[in-house]
């Protein structure tokens, strides 16, 4: 009985000291006051979609003559994302010119797929059947908006 007993004082004695989680339990601190590590603590935080046109500034699309009422051009713009995506763009009259615009990325219509990183993309523009009556002869005429969109890849 008298073992039973000195193995159970032996065994609280021993779950008294055992030092817990972001405590220390030291008889006696070094010589000199040196930080001791305490506790880990994880930190976290959401990050969201990035995507972004480089060098937005001094870009556009000029369009040249291919027929008599054809037109076409192409820009090549650095898009830089942290997420696979899928590009999309849309054309709409914005000027004096009509007739039937039309956008691509190169040789892929409706849609390019990037991966992560910094991807460089041709945007092209095209106009046929341009009608120029109601526009007076000039340079540089303003005549429809590209619009870039961008959905995360499935």
């Amino acid at each position: 009985m008298l073992k039973k007993s000195l193995f159970v004082v032996a065994a609280l004695a021993m779950l008294a000291v055992t030092a817990q989680a972001g405590t220390i339990k030291t008889h006696t601190w070094p010589t000199t006051f040196v930080a001791q590590e305490l506790a880990t603590i994880p930190v976290y935080m959401d990050v969201g979609y990035y995507v972004e046109v480089k060098n937005q500034n001094g870009i556009g699309i000029t369009l040249q003559q291919v027929t008599v009422k054809d037109f076409e051009g192409c820009t090549t713009i650095t898009v830089e994302n942290n997420f696979a995506l899928t590009l999309t763009c849309s054309i709409a009259q914005d000027g004096p010119v009509g007739g039937s615009f039309s956008c691509s990325f190169g040789d892929s219509l409706g849609s390019v797929e990037l991966e992560p990183g910094s991807n460089p993309v041709t945007v092209c523009a095209k106009l046929t059947g341009a009608d120029v009556k109601n526009s007076n002869p000039s340079t540089n005429v303003k005549v429809a908006n590209v619009k870039l969109y961008v959905v995360p890849k499935v």
